[in-house]
């Protein structure tokens, strides 16, 4: 077994909060609530604990009690130990780990509410438009080969503007254009990461990065994300310890959570990944995607760095539609034209029509697009976080100010994540559970919820999750439903 970080006697205090329980054995007590934290991610698997004498001081228990807690999540398989080598996470034999995919419905036929995919329709009439003109100024490239691996250059103009706008000042010979930023972060897990280099991520994260991670046979070091953000205590160490060579994090409005991170730990964890010699890849897949008006300005990530330590991606899907499938890749030139070189390989280039359309999109109709975007989204995010409060009132979440989805925590002691996955497919509607956005096969007690349906759909949706989560319990179902 490969420990790949550690947690302190008072960080682990910390995490733990209230964890004593009336007229339950201290040691359950404290059994249990370290079970819960490896299964919510908060400690990730192989993360070595603290010492029995260090952890009995920080809680001010005795030694019996820490050496009785650790012996039962021994028998449970949720510890192991060696002799010399200390006592670190893992996970019992069988428990499920993620897979691929997340949406086996399609959405637009047998009555299935689709919850797996946190994308919103096309951003219309203004994709008709720019597909439109588009199209007009097709002739003029119709002439060539077609061939441009890294993007038509008025799109590679138009996108380093965006960057400009945003506070990031950016050339055109610093964009390469993609297949979408899974294309995007296809390319540089090809050209950064190493066989069974280690990686870090947040956890929970984007769950096709984290499928894409493992098919480049990457290993994924997860750094659990706090309720309220990203813990620079957390990063320092598993970057310091685990030494990977690449550290993925989404920033703006993260993916599944919706959390913002604030200017000063983004300049906090560029300095951390320069010290420590990590390249970091800066998902900004969500970042225009702002519901509240009143959510604080932050800068590009990379406007904090000088030294090409963060490559930045993007994408046109979250914004405007992900049918358009065009995404890029903001680095260094000398990086640009090795991306380009290899592309060959992968898929060549990216649609000349659809990238003339961003490039009409981004310049002429962008502010109308995000004022339209921010209406619907806050009104179905809305729709979504009354339904959830009704009708599974137990569940708690944090309403986030931007991004797709609700990352909700179901009740303790309820069905979990993926068993409540599972009997939600029989009551028509399909959801992420939380293991799909972690590491290890942890995060049960989570699920993910897009407000990216209608309202009444939205609605109609919780109706049966709670319906689901009845029957799943083995209570009666107290509701009654209809496929749309």
């Amino acid at each position: 077994m490969t420990v790949r970080s550690s947690i302190g006697a008072a960080q682990l205090d910390r995490a733990l909060g209230d964890w004593q329980r009336p007229r339950e054995p201290a040691y359950r007590a404290l059994a249990g609530s370290l079970r819960t934290l490896v299964l919510d991610g908060r400690v990730p698997v192989e993360t070595r604990l603290p010492a029995e004498r260090e952890l009995c001081t920080a809680l001010g228990l005795s030694r019996t009690t820490v050496a009785a807690a650790y012996e039962l999540l021994r028998e449970e398989g949720f510890l192991l130990s060696r002799r010399g080598s200390g006592s670190w996470t893992a996970l019992p034999d069988g428990r499920p780990m993620p897979v691929a995919g997340l949406s086996p419905f399609p959405t637009d036929r047998g009555g299935v509410i689709d919850l797996g995919v946190a994308a919103l329709p096309a951003a219309e009439p203004w994709i008709t438009r720019a597909m439109t003109a588009a199209v007009a100024e097709l002739p003029a490239y119709t002439r060539t080969h077609g061939d441009f691996p890294a993007g038509l250059q008025v799109l590679r103009e138009a996108v380093a503007e965006r960057f400009a706008e945003r506070g990031l000042p950016t050339g055109p010979e610093q964009i390469m254009i993609t297949t979408g930023a899974t294309g995007a972060l296809t390319l540089l897990l090809r050209a950064l990461l190493g066989p069974a280099e280690r990686i870090a991520v947040e956890s929970p994260s984007y769950a096709n990065a984290l499928q894409a991670i493992r098919f480049m046979g990457g290993r994924a070091v997860p750094v659990p994300m706090e309720e309220d953000g990203w813990s620079m205590e957390a990063w320092s160490r598993t970057l310091r310890e685990a030494a990977p060579a690449l550290a993925y994090v989404i920033p703006d409005f993260q993916n599944p959570t919706g959390l913002l991170m604030p200017d000063q730990q983004r300049r906090e964890l560029v300095a951390l990944a320069r010290a420590t010699g990590t390249r970091l890849i800066v998902d900004e897949t969500m970042a225009e995607t702002a519901i509240d008006e009143d959510t604080p300005p932050v800068l590009p990530l990379a406007a904090f760095d000088r030294t090409g330590t963060a490559i930045t991606i993007g994408s046109a899907g979250k914004v405007f539609w992900g049918g358009l499938r065009i995404g890029w890749i903001r680095a260094a030139p000398d990086l640009i034209r090795r991306l380009a070189g290899d592309r060959a390989s992968l898929d060549v280039c990216s649609p000349v029509v659809e990238q003339l359309a961003v490039r009409h999109l981004l310049a002429e109709f962008l502010p109308e697009v995000l004022e339209f975007q921010r209406r619907r989204v806050s009104e179905q995010r809305d729709a979504l976080a009354a339904a959830v409060r009704t009708e599974l009132p137990d569940w708690t979440f944090r309403l986030p100010q931007g991004g797709h989805s609700l990352w909700v925590r179901t009740e303790d002691g309820g069905i979990g994540g993926s068993a409540l996955a599972a009997a939600a497919q029989a009551f028509g509607v399909w959801i992420g559970s939380g293991p799909r956005f972690g590491v290890d096969g942890v995060l049960e007690r989570f699920v993910r919820l897009p407000y990216a349906q209608p309202p009444e759909v939205s609605r109609e949706a919780v109706r049966r999750l709670a319906a689901a989560r009845a029957a799943g319990a083995g209570a009666p179902v107290p509701v009654e439903f209809s496929l749309l």
